[in-house]
């Protein structure tokens, strides 16, 4: 008799279990519109429950104080990370430059606890989407352009990724670029259309460009030097910065909230990013992180990645600002 309620309620436990997957499967391919055929869908399904049982693991791993950060369920769902990191990745760090780093004033040191955050100070659009275009080259780039426009104009436009993809020859399109060559084409350009006028679609097109809408322009550009007291200052005192990250790892693919530690983000980079500010929570320093994938993923689109720490994901390695 024992035995029996003891089967029973092991099998309840088990069917309550399926109808939640069931349910939440069902939930999120409604939330970010996702449709398969019958084949795709028993595999997509499949590394769905592999992530889903990531996330509960790490989150676990969390409330035990392993990790700084959660991780949850988002559009990379019924991604692997081999596959993630094909439909994201496309920065390469390595370009050969002559822009000029700017001078650092070597006694002007950061203040410990002091915090920037240039969203309060309207130099940063919405969050933005890449989707399936690796062009997040083209998203860091006019984020740090539309800053200093701001700064210096007092005017936040939001610019228009497309017409860098569809226009800078010297880059990849979708298939990736680098930050230099985005910069090195739109002081050639004299003047970028604002996103309204030159809309996003997400694939490379014919270039439109339309020299009659011109809204911003930048002259000259700067690599700062390599280091994170460098980039500290930069964003103090200039406003938000280029930067390339490496962004491969599973915790990154997943990041919900926290300040993003992992020991293990020490690979090349492939990922373009806008550093908008830096501060302190419960005694960890972050780097406040703009990108490009929406708002469905990590902080509403932010990330806060950890500061001080030995340059991790390689975020003080390569990075850049425009001169309006």
């Amino acid at each position: 008799m024992k035995f029996s309620l003891f089967l029973g309620c092991g099998l309840v436990s088990i069917l309550a279990v399926a109808s939640t997957l069931d349910e939440g499967w069902k939930n999120w391919k409604s939330q970010h519109e996702k449709q398969y055929t019958e084949d795709e869908e028993t595999y997509r399904r499949m590394v769905w429950e592999n992530n889903m049982r990531y996330i509960e693991q790490h989150n676990l791993e969390y409330s035990m104080g392993k990790h700084t950060f959660t991780v949850g369920m988002n559009q990379f769902g019924d991604l692997t990370n081999e596959e993630f990191n094909e439909l994201v990745s496309g920065m390469v760090q390595i370009d050969a430059d002559n822009l000029t780093a700017p001078e650092v004033n070597e006694r002007d040191e950061i203040n410990e606890g002091e915090a920037v955050d240039w969203r309060k100070k309207g130099l940063v659009t919405p969050v933005k989407n890449q989707q399936q275009c690796r062009a997040s080259w083209a998203f860091s780039a006019l984020g740090a352009v539309e800053g200093q426009w701001a700064k210096t104009y007092g005017r936040l436009v939001s610019l228009s990724e497309q017409s860098l993809i569809d226009c800078d020859k010297g880059n990849g399109g979708c298939r990736g670029g680098l930050l230099a060559r985005a910069f090195r084409y739109m002081i050639r350009r004299k003047g970028m259309n604002s996103a309204e006028a030159y809309p996003y679609t997400g694939q490379v097109g014919f270039c439109r460009h339309h020299r009659t809408k011109i809204v911003a322009r930048i002259i000259n550009c700067k690599r700062i030097r390599e280091g994170e007291i460098n980039l500290a200052k930069a964003v103090r005192d200039v406003g938000p910065i280029s930067v390339v990250i490496y962004s491969g790892l599973k915790t990154f693919q997943f990041y919900e909230q926290g300040v993003y530690y992992d020991q293990d983000c020490k690979h090349p980079a492939n990922h373009a990013v806008l550093t908008v500010g830096f501060g302190t929570e419960n005694g960890m320093n972050y780097w406040l992180v703009k990108n490009s994938w929406g708002t469905s993923w990590g902080e509403k689109g932010y990330i806060r990645m950890s500061k001080d720490k030995g340059n991790n994901c390689g975020i003080a390695s390569y990075m850049f600002y425009p001169i309006v």
